[in-house]
């Protein structure tokens, strides 16, 4: 924990190839994110009706409670987890605290609504469609610009930031 508090992190040799390999592996996460998201779906309503209700002509079936009950089970863990990594990580770039806050809020609310929309769709009214693509959009523009801002942290620094970063 000191490390982060101080900013040293970034010049520990050790410290910077642990959060680098972790923020490789979490690149191939957010792109099997984007890429499952569109073997199922794409950016339109119907697509996203149709995944959870089914479709005559596709002869597909609605996605059963227990199936949407175990896929949720797991994201929310996996988001929790991931999100709390990445956005604890993001407190101390040289970011504003206008623009920290916003990354943070955007990532936890995309994940959670995302995984909200999915039940909303299926259970309530197909016109929650549109909220899972926004927050399908949303979560992965936040989990990019997080990443990639830790990752310009930890190559170049704070370049016009505070000397040291701090969680403010």
């Amino acid at each position: 924990m000191k490390y982060m508090q101080t900013g040293n992190f970034v010049k520990n040799p050790l410290m910077r190839l642990t959060l680098i390999a972790t923020l490789v592996f979490l690149i191939f996460f957010w792109i099997t994110a984007f890429l499952m998201y569109f073997a199922k779906m794409d950016l339109t309503p119907t697509s996203v009706v149709n995944y959870y209700l089914g479709s005559e002509a596709e002869f597909t079936q609605p996605r059963t409670y227990g199936s949407m009950l175990e896929v949720t089970h797991t994201h929310l863990a996996t988001m929790a987890i991931v999100a709390l990594l990445l956005t604890h990580l993001f407190i101390f770039t040289a970011y504003s605290k206008g623009t920290k806050y916003a990354a943070i809020l955007t990532f936890f609310l995309a994940a959670f609504l995302g995984e909200a929309a999915s039940w909303l769709v299926r259970f309530v009214h197909p016109g929650f469609a549109w909220l899972k693509i926004l927050a399908f959009i949303a979560l992965e523009v936040s989990m990019a610009f997080v990443i990639f801002g830790l990752l310009k942290l930890l190559f170049l620094g704070n370049p016009g930031g505070r000397k040291k970063p701090t969680a403010t």
